[in-house]
């Protein structure tokens, strides 16, 4: 995982606007809160399928990027195969620093 993304995700869970987890992501999706989602690569397929047909459903945008022991260590947490970031500004940021 970049590290300038790294540090951003860091920077989102401080300033409180992201949900780490299966279940903490799944929430902020119903509750239309996420803005972005983010799957690890290396999540599991059910989980991908998951996430891909709840985004769909509630027409968030997804992505499949990085790694779930690299992105629990950037939020500070144990792995996490999944983030909701729950703001525009931060989602926007990110994604493009992913295209790039």
């Amino acid at each position: 995982m970049d590290k300038r993304i790294a540090q951003f995700l860091g920077l989102c869970q401080r300033a409180g606007k992201l949900s780490s987890g299966e279940t903490g992501a799944l929430s902020a999706i119903k509750d239309g809160s996420a803005e972005l989602v983010i799957v690890a690569e290396n999540a599991s397929d059910n989980t991908k399928k998951r996430f891909s047909d709840s985004t769909r459903f509630y027409n968030k945008k997804m992505m499949v990027f990085g790694d779930k022991y690299e992105m629990g260590r950037a939020i500070g947490k144990d792995e996490r195969a999944v983030v909701a970031v729950r703001d525009k500004g931060f989602a926007e940021k990110i994604e493009k620093m992913i295209a790039e």
